[in-house]
């Protein structure tokens, strides 16, 4: 798994490629709450290169929104493709989170 950051205003832009599972959850997970730490509370997370999603990341993931509904924070995705996309859909991701095509799109309804 590869994690990259750009910032736009006062949203964080979090690019994730490869494969989120049991072994990279922790590591996805510990870069967003040290983003969190550091007072970052919007952010999208860029789903355009992410091949793979297992529970643990999904856990991971329903764990950094609860930390940032405590900190007023929102968490959105952006480029949900194939396999990913499918799982968002089936574990009820959609209707708990704002999901938009692309980074552009996400920051227009921001």
């Amino acid at each position: 798994m590869e994690i990259t950051t750009r910032q736009k205003k006062d949203i964080t832009i979090v690019t994730v490629k490869g494969r989120i599972d049991g072994v990279t959850a922790p590591e996805f997970e510990n870069y967003l709450s040290e983003l969190i730490s550091q007072g970052r509370r919007n952010f999208i997370i860029n789903c355009d290169g992410l091949e793979y999603i297992s529970s643990a990341g999904l856990r991971s993931i329903l764990i950094i929104a609860k930390k940032l509904k405590t900190e007023q924070g929102n968490i959105y995705f952006s480029g949900l493709k194939d396999a990913v996309e499918e799982v968002f859909k089936i574990s009820g991701f959609y209707s708990l989170f704002k999901i938009y095509d692309s980074d552009a799109s996400a920051l227009n309804s921001i």
